[in-house]
């Protein structure tokens, strides 16, 4: 194929239907209506007749589609663009880019290792052509032309195929500011860009407008379908109820009840309807299920001392963590992500199902977890959409299941617990074992782990058919089978509307929380006439801090700046700190203390507190704020200090040296900026609560923590024992010296 396929399409219209696009494939005229030819028949079959419901067309396509060609269908996994070779940023760079005949394609060959697995892939036309496989996760960050052509030209290419299925091409969400991080939002910038979901929280919160959300919702709805992107693996219902979770970023915060009134307005603004997504919408699926934020002391289930989920205060899963995954199943998200951890039965109080009943807490990560995807959140619950694993859950992250080998949870995910699409390698020989296992007597001479039947880690026709019916659907609904092809132009200019960029431009500035003022701000022409000011920003590493500071002094050089404390009359500190490594077990609990060469004790393999000690920094530079701020205020000056937060940080070691104090959630240092210079007042409002320190995180040698893991921050003082709590009966959040406790909610007014 000489020609890119964004220039090669043929458009057929349907009055009152759906039009039809193509590059390749035949196209059957009848009745005056034009009809893609999907199955390869030639003729008007349930599978290409668009007037009957979706799901009727993917149950018939189900049972057409060959055992190799559905078993494909089974996996998603990360791929690379020909113009951006890199996969994802756990990848190594291609070097042996290829590009095809459309020089869109990179059919080069690459063998692919991340934390999740290795795996040798082939080109992107042999991976289409002969793999069949159809769901692909993008984590590059192209510009919007580039993403139209890269997806056209995969959906040509799947013409050519006798089995027509459109390519699915996924991504983490794109539309918020911040540390780029695998996983969470894998690329920013390029599309309409708002605060963190923190920073979007927070603005909810402060100003009760729900618009915001909508806002957003249509944003991404528009600019993502532009780009012919039509799935995102977002957003997060998690309830944080341990600060230490290195996910809280990427959550809308620690209060149910708002993140689900969130997600009400969230999935239909996204998918385009509250009965599902629609051709004009985006997929959306929900993660993690039944909620992430019960984690064990903060411990990430991506290596092994973060397996468990731990619900140590009775009836805590339908308290705080069920509840925002309702609005998935009443506005019908198109999938649900289950979680990779597993429930700990021997660490938590008695749980209750949706009916009032206790459940069993059998050791099996979620997407293992029967009990959990197909009683509770299918029999109960009522959802009806797809179940999409987290990645790698048949390889590094099998939790529960390791003494099955990796055919075998294939089978278990897929027939026992009902996941439709398992993410992070292409597994389609082990899923095409799998099958075969269920006929080819292996198991005569091959024994299953004990309590674990064959019917269970096999793949059915039944299990096969229904999975690939349900994801299937999603594309049907989309209308995808019929014109999945963007318009690269259109997209640039969707991309570029002004009028989104400054409606995310005023939610960064409504997500800036005023935590502490002495009548220090705002700082107007006025204060600010004939004064001095020292100007820093402070991040983990040094030289990162070095070049903020740079660029803060150039977006305040009409001011009279000064590089020495001594002689200013306002300070203004931007500080950013960062903890832990994304995907790398610390060697101890993740530390919230803003913090430079901190002893902290080491953690045993069973997650208790080890008599061996390490260092910690938070900030480089952290040991420096009190001689900055002494310097300033020996001068008569006044210390102004923002905090970054995409944690629950304990803030002692900045706020009680400061004057006046903001927090802002990967919010643009120009909005901060306009709420202390007074060009904006502030109206945000904690989404989280702050820890009080140490004392309220500390974690016995059992391994218990002093404030439970699976209780969010303003709920966790009753839990807490008496003799950490004040005369208000407070003991977890942070209290400042004019007795103002950082909890959720808390935002100050100017005057």
């Amino acid at each position: 194929m000489a020609k890119k396929a964004s220039d090669n399409i043929k458009r057929y219209n349907n009055p009152g239907g759906p039009d039809i696009g193509v590059v390749s494939r035949r196209v059957i005229e009848k009745d005056g209506l034009y009809f893609k030819d999907i199955d390869g028949s030639g003729e008007v079959t349930p599978v290409n007749d668009w007037r009957l419901p979706p799901e009727e067309r993917a149950a018939a396509y189900a049972r057409t589609l060959t055992v190799k060609e559905k078993i494909a269908q089974l996996f998603t996994s990360d791929w690379r663009m020909g113009k951006y070779p890199t996969a994802s940023p756990m990848s190594p760079q291609n070097e042996n880019v290829v590009l095809d005949e459309s020089g869109t394609l990179d059919d080069g060959e690459i063998r692919n290792k991340t934390i999740f697995g290795e795996q040798y892939l082939p080109g992107t036309t042999t991976l289409l052509k002969e793999w069949f496989n159809r769901h692909l996760i993008l984590r590059a960050n192209p510009a919007p032309d580039d993403l139209a052509d890269w997806q056209n030209q995969l959906h040509a290419v799947a013409e050519e195929c006798e089995h027509f299925i459109p390519v699915q091409v996924m991504s983490n969400s794109r539309n918020e500011n911040g540390e780029v991080v695998f996983g969470m939002n894998d690329a920013s910038g390029v599309f309409a860009t708002w605060p963190g979901t923190l920073g979007i929280a927070a603005a909810v919160k402060g100003t009760g407008d729900m618009g915001i959300i909508d806002d957003f919702a249509d944003c991404i709805r528009r600019e993502w379908n532009a780009t012919g992107l039509r799935k995102g693996y977002m957003y997060m219902a998690d309830c944080v109820t341990d600060p230490r979770w290195q996910r809280s970023f990427g959550t809308f915060g620690e209060e149910p009840a708002l993140i689900a009134e969130i997600f009400e307005h969230l999935i239909p603004g996204i998918q385009g309807s509250k009965e599902g997504v629609t051709p004009e919408g985006v997929s959306v699926t929900v993660k993690h299920f039944p909620g992430g934020g019960a984690r064990e002391n903060g411990f990430d289930p991506h290596y092994a001392a973060g397996q468990w989920n731990v619900y140590a205060t009775p009836g805590s899963l339908q308290k705080y963590h069920l509840p925002a995954f309702e609005p998935a199943v009443k506005y019908h998200a198109a999938s649900i992500m289950p979680y990779y951890s597993k429930p700990a039965a021997e660490k938590s109080a008695p749980q209750e199902d949706c009916n009032g009943k206790e459940i069993r807490l059998a050791p099996y990560g979620f997407a293992y977890n029967r009990t959990f995807i197909h009683d509770i959140l299918r029999g109960q619950m009522g959802f009806k959409g797809y179940i999409n694993s987290d990645t790698g859950i048949v390889h590094n992250m099998s939790w529960g299941v390791e003494m099955l080998d990796v055919p075998e949870r294939i089978g278990f995910a897929v027939t026992n617990s009902g996941v439709d699409l398992i993410s992070g390698l292409f597994d389609n020989e082990a899923g095409m074992e799998a099958y075969m296992r269920a006929s080819n007597g292996y198991y005569d001479t091959h024994e299953l782990p004990e309590g674990i039947r064959k019917g269970d880690v096999v793949l059915t026709d039944e299990s096969l058919n229904r999975a690939v019916a349900r994801t299937l659907t999603e594309l049907f609904q989309q209308g995808m089978f019929e014109q999945p092809y963007a318009d690269p132009q259109n997209a640039v200019r969707v991309v570029e509307d002004k009028a989104d960029w400054e409606k995310a431009a005023k939610v960064h500035r409504q997500s800036v929380v005023l935590l502490k003022n002495e009548g220090v701000l705002p700082l107007t022409e006025g204060k600010l006439a004939g004064k001095k000011v020292y100007v820093e920003a402070f991040h983990k590493k040094a030289e990162a801090g070095t070049a903020a500071t740079k660029a803060l002094r150039q977006m305040l050089q009409g001011l009279e700046l000064t590089e020495e404390p001594s002689q200013a009359d306002y300070c203004i500190l931007m500080v950013s700190p960062s903890s832990g490594e994304y995907f790398n077990a610390t060697m101890g609990y993740l530390e919230l203390d803003i913090c430079e060469e901190k002893e902290v004790c080491n953690v045993t393999e069973d997650g208790r507190p080890a008599a061996e000690t390490h260092r910690e920094t938070m900030l480089s530079g952290a040991n420096r704020i009190p001689e900055i701020a002494k310097a300033v205020h020996a001068n008569a000056g006044k210390v102004i200090a923002n905090i970054n937060i995409p944690l629950a940080w304990e803030v002692g070691n900045v706020e009680r040296y400061v004057d006046a104090l903001t927090v802002g959630f990967d919010t643009y240092p120009s909005a901060t900026l306009d709420v202390m210079f007074g060009r904006f007042s502030p109206v945000g409002r904690l989404p989280i609560t702050l820890p009080k320190g140490d004392e309220a995180l500390a974690v016995n040698q059992d391994g218990v923590c002093v404030s439970p893991n699976d209780v969010p921050g303003y709920a966790k003082d009753q839990y807490m024992p008496d003799s950490l709590k004040d005369e208000n009966g407070k003991a977890y959040a942070y209290r400042d010296a004019a007795g103002n406790y950082y909890e959720l909610g808390f935002g100050l007014k100017y005057e």
